[in-house]
């Protein structure tokens, strides 16, 4: 009898066993591997805002050379995906009042611009400029405006979301020119980099 007892307690103990381990084969066979996937296509790369027209301040002739400065925010819009960096590019006509001119190296940009930064709202990476473009930079000028130039380039890993970089312009005004309303057409351009 108290062997019988015994036995049953064994036959107890492994069907319990039996029971557990069923029970872990259950679970591990409920587990399944599977994939998961997006497509991101590009964007664009243009400007987010239209460049502010750039004007330098009234400035009195006095007989003297003269330099007057002028910031242009550039607001770029880089939705492309790529991390190639961009770059802006600019030409010009010459300044011309009438008859008279300024001279085609007149505008500038002394040094690269500061880091751009986010436009409100958008998380941005912010372009850092690459060491392509030797400041101080001089915009082209032509009574017809002559081949584009690189005047900043975003480094590669850098300039993605909508951003804007602002060059501070100088303007040189020589002695001799006669006073009037001087005016150029700029034009500015993004173009993928590097």
């Amino acid at each position: 009898m108290i062997r019988r007892s015994h036995d049953r307690s064994r036959v107890a103990g492994a069907v319990a066993t039996v029971a557990t381990l069923a029970a872990l084969v259950a679970v591990a066979s409920a587990s399944a591997t599977t994939t998961s996937s997006v497509k991101l296509t590009a964007g664009s790369l243009g400007f987010a805002g239209t460049p502010a027209r750039v004007t330098f301040a009234s400035t009195a002739r006095s007989g003297v050379d003269q330099t007057v400065t002028a910031a242009e925010p550039i607001d770029v819009g880089a939705s492309t995906g790529s991390t190639a960096g961009w770059y802006v590019t600019a030409t010009s006509t010459t300044f011309r009042s009438g008859e008279q001119t300024l001279p085609t190296t007149a505008t500038t940009i002394v040094a690269a611009p500061a880091t751009a930064s986010c436009d409100t709202g958008s998380t941005c990476a912010p372009a850092r400029a690459a060491a392509v473009v030797t400041y101080p930079y001089s915009l082209p000028a032509a009574a017809i405006a002559p081949s584009a130039t690189t005047l900043y380039s975003a480094q590669a890993g850098t300039g993605m979301g909508d951003q804007t970089v602002t060059p501070t312009w100088r303007l040189a005004i020589p002695a001799k020119p006669a006073a009037g309303v001087y005016t150029s057409t700029w034009t500015i351009s993004i173009v993928s980099g590097p």
